[in-house]
């Protein structure tokens, strides 16, 4: 019987470290808590645009992996690409801004 109870905790211990593993990040592929992150870091800079009165925020798509922020979309300026720019960079979390807006 004391067999059977180490085997069945050696069973979940080995299930328990395998699911662990598996939530694990690597560099292509972000763990659970990472994309949680990453999606409130989405969620705040497209709120900063958004209250930015400057900015068309429907036109500036915001994608985040690992805090790196990418922004993508049209905009009527230079200028506006450079306020994008400066208000993500403004927001807790980010690491890094990659720019890819486009002017129209």
């Amino acid at each position: 019987m004391k067999q059977l109870i180490r085997f069945f905790s050696a069973f979940f211990l080995a299930l328990t470290l395998l699911t662990a593993a598996g939530c694990a990040s690597t560099q292509k592929h972000e763990g659970t808590g990472e994309y949680v992150d990453d999606s409130v870091i989405t969620t705040k800079v497209k709120a900063a645009i958004l209250h930015e009165p400057s900015l068309s925020s429907a036109e500036i798509n915001v994608e985040t992996f690992k805090g790196v922020v990418q922004l993508s979309g049209f905009v009527n300026s230079s200028a506006d690409i450079a306020k994008a720019v400066a208000v993500a960079r403004g927001v807790g979390g980010v690491k890094s801004v990659k720019n890819d807006m486009r002017l129209k």
